[in-house]
């Protein structure tokens, strides 16, 4: 299929956003987002979303498509990791086209052959990107969207306001844009729309939810943990990224001296101390003092629409 002009691309993802419960979708989050949370986050009307990776083995992606698949409710969206170190990303790739998924999420790199492949069959590809160079160049490699992973976002995340991020790259960009950072109220999901974004991408208030697959004191933590809680360090994984204060003292670290990893050795395993990123030290957000309690994904959408429509009134 024709690719998309920027101009054309966001009209058609606007048709998906205007389908929505609310202009939502969920980020993929490591470990976490398996099919009862992304089968949980379609039934209520956001665009539900996990990483490919999360499924193991391999074969296991097959299996969690056709689940996600056998469910009606909202499109959703694979996130493939393209960084070299993904030694299945040719095999994930393979699958995604096979299944036609609506939407791909790339990160950690800008693959002109993945972009082709998912457009290939109709698909659209959006691309997380943390400075408006990094914008540039995933637009310039065939990205049919951009997510700006602004500062406060949960996991790898940049060092921009959400304010002047988004406002650079809408000087130059048509195209559909998602917004990312510390957004955990209907109130933030309406901001990120007056703003300029299309839809707010939201991670760390759903980790608090019944379908989510964590711990329960990993959910615990959401619950409880401030913005002052949030530590921004690459000594996990060699990308930066924001994590929970107190899991990393739980991994017998001190949080207020880590030292810095080098990008060039990224590492999704363990540290020196044995411990692991995602899995042992969490990611979240600045925004999860938004997060009161642990509850169904269908109440967080309910909660937040009514925050949403509240907000709007009050305008």
């Amino acid at each position: 299929m024709p690719k998309l002009s920027p101009r054309d691309a966001r009209a058609r993802f606007r048709e998906v956003v205007d389908g929505l419960a609310l202009p939502v979708v969920a980020a993929p989050m490591f470990i976490v987002s398996g099919p009862p949370l992304v089968k949980a986050e379609r039934e209520a009307g956001i665009l539900g979303s996990f990483p490919a990776l999360n499924a193991r083995p391999a074969e296991a992606l097959e299996e969690w498509l056709a689940e996600i698949e056998g469910v009606a409710g909202t499109p959703f969206a694979v996130n493939q990791i393209v960084h070299r170190s993904n030694a299945r990303l040719e095999h994930d790739l393979t699958v995604m086209v096979r299944h036609q998924v609506p939407f791909c999420i790339t990160s950690l790199g800008a693959r002109p052959e993945v972009f082709d492949a998912v457009q290939s069959y109709g698909g659209m590809c959006f691309h997380d990107v943390t400075t408006d160079a990094y914008a540039h160049k995933a637009v310039e490699k065939g990205a049919d969207g951009l997510i700006l992973v602004a500062a406060g976002a949960g996991g790898h995340a940049g060092k921009l306001s959400p304010f002047a991020f988004l406002a650079e790259v809408r000087q130059w960009f048509e195209g559909p844009i998602l917004l990312s950072g510390a957004i955990a109220t209907g109130g933030g999901v309406l901001a990120a729309r007056a703003m300029g974004a299309d839809a707010a991408y939201m991670g760390s208030a759903l980790i608090a939810t019944e379908e989510a697959n964590a711990s329960l004191d990993y959910k615990q933590g959401v619950v409880e943990g401030r913005a002052e809680d949030i530590v921004y360090t690459s000594h996990f994984t060699g990308v930066h990224g924001n994590y929970y204060a107190p899991s990393i003292r739980a991994a017998g670290l001190d949080p207020e001296a880590l030292p810095e990893a080098d990008p060039s050795k990224m590492n999704f395993e363990a540290t020196e101390s044995g411990a692991k990123a995602w899995r042992d030290i969490w990611g979240m957000g600045q925004g999860i003092g938004a997060v009161e309690r642990v509850e169904s994904v269908s109440s967080v959408v309910a909660r937040l629409k009514a925050e949403y429509e509240a907000a709007q009134a009050g305008l």
